[in-house]
């Protein structure tokens, strides 16, 4: 038998992979985008759909998982949620339509959807609290390494043994991990680890719904649900659709060059995800502050990318788009910041509510920069001046929403002199 001081981390790290699997999926349709068009005879608007699937379905599967979460727990819900994306990604690599395709994704899309907040849940049931920030921070991070799977090895295994196969592949190991996930996790520890763990909350719907009453009647959740709408959709946006036409056809930077540019943006979360965790929890003492500096800095490098002409060097292109990464995942703090805003019983309910303003936020931009392309743009929607534009408009809505974010409560110094 595993002790609890030992078992908490094993369930941390297992539940960490399975967020890992979460950010393949979301961005794994960006290299083999080439493949479905020659095979399918896709174009642009039914490629977007099939991305953007996965996100709409998250998006929406965080509802019911706002509302019970908190009292099923995040074993059984990892665990049956994660099950079925094993079966999405069958049926993807079995599709020969695009609604096969979409089928697919949406099936992903609901099986990963827990698979973040679930682990945050576990994070607040077995960690102290004021560690929260790091921790998740160090959730984002590792589940990038999906993000990197998802780019040069998805590229590579596609090469050796197609892309139907490769799904295949990724399937089988979701399904290891759920049946590992399942037998070893737990939603509270034996004894306390920690003080003040939260007893499961009621699934009665009459107090869920008193209990959303109350979350929505904050004014900090819809001030931190555009946050997050803005910040990971224009994120998530550019990084896995538009930021590769823009580098390959506006820039004329080779293909495989621009996939290791999208390499460095990941590398930038991994990076920078643990940095402003620690920042915000031990050095800044701040949330507000450290997420406020995040979205500045990924304006600011959209507008650089505005002002850029063919013939850029790579060690700017570099900068840039590990800066993008980097900064961009200050937003992690978003969910430590709603947390501490609500009380601990409905920690899941706060997260996960700012989660689907974060997923839908993606499938808005996602197909929204490129029917904004398009429309001003009819006749060249993929040149310079359409990207000028998009990254142009993304730069300014994060603007805004940092006026708006100056007027949330900066709770780790409220509780502080408390």
């Amino acid at each position: 038998m595993i002790p609890d001081h030992l078992k908490r981390w094993l369930i941390f790290l297992i539940a960490c992979l399975l967020f890992v699997l979460s950010q393949f999926y979301r961005a794994s349709v960006a290299v083999i985008s080439p493949q479905l068009i020659g095979e399918l005879a896709l174009d642009t608007p039914q490629l977007s759909l099939i991305s953007a699937a996965f996100f709409y379905a998250f998006a929406l599967m965080q509802i019911p998982i706002s509302m019970y979460l908190d009292g099923i727990g995040p074993r059984i819900s990892m665990t049956v949620l994660s099950a079925i994306a094993v079966a999405g990604s069958v049926v993807f690599a079995a599709g020969h339509s695009v609604s096969a395709l979409v089928a697919g994704r949406a099936l992903m899309g609901i099986g990963m959807a827990c698979n973040l907040m679930g682990t945050l849940k576990i994070i607040t049931l077995w960690f102290t609290p004021r560690y929260f920030a790091t921790l998740s921070a160090l959730v984002v991070s590792l589940g990038t390494v999906g993000n990197l799977i998802a780019a040069t090895p998805l590229v590579l295994l596609a090469q050796a043994m197609g892309w139907r196969n490769s799904f295949l592949v990724m399937a089988g190991i979701n399904l290891i991990l759920v049946v590992l996930f399942f037998a070893i996790a737990r939603d509270r520890p034996r004894t306390p680890l920690v003080p003040d763990v939260p007893e499961a909350a009621s699934t009665r719907m009459r107090d869920i719904l008193q209990s959303l009453v109350r979350l929505f009647k904050e004014k900090d959740y819809w001030i931190i649900s555009l946050g997050t709408f803005c910040r990971y959709g224009i994120f998530a946006a550019v990084q896995a659709l538009w930021a590769g036409p823009f580098l390959i056809q506006t820039l004329q930077v080779p293909a495989v060059t621009a996939g290791n540019l999208l390499i460095l943006t990941s590398v930038g979360i991994v990076v920078g995800s643990p940095i402003f965790g620690w920042l915000s929890d031990t050095i800044l003492e701040n949330r507000k502050g450290v997420v406020i500096s995040g979205l500045i800095g990924m304006a600011v490098v959209l507008l650089v990318l505005t002002r850029l002409e063919p013939g850029t060097g790579m060690a700017v292109l570099s900068i840039l788009f590990f800066s993008f990464g980097f900064f961009g995942s200050a937003g992690g703090i978003m969910y430590t910041h709603i947390k501490e805003r609500m009380p601990p019983e409905r920690a899941g309910a706060a997260m996960t509510g700012i989660n689907f303003f974060t997923m839908i936020g993606v499938a808005v931009f996602l197909q929204g920069l490129g029917n904004m392309m398009k429309y001003l743009h009819p006749d060249d929607a993929m040149g310079g001046s359409a990207f000028i534009d998009a990254f142009g408009f993304c730069a300014i809505c994060l603007v805004v929403t940092t006026v708006i974010y100056l007027f949330t409560v900066e709770t780790l110094g409220k509780r502080k002199k408390g």
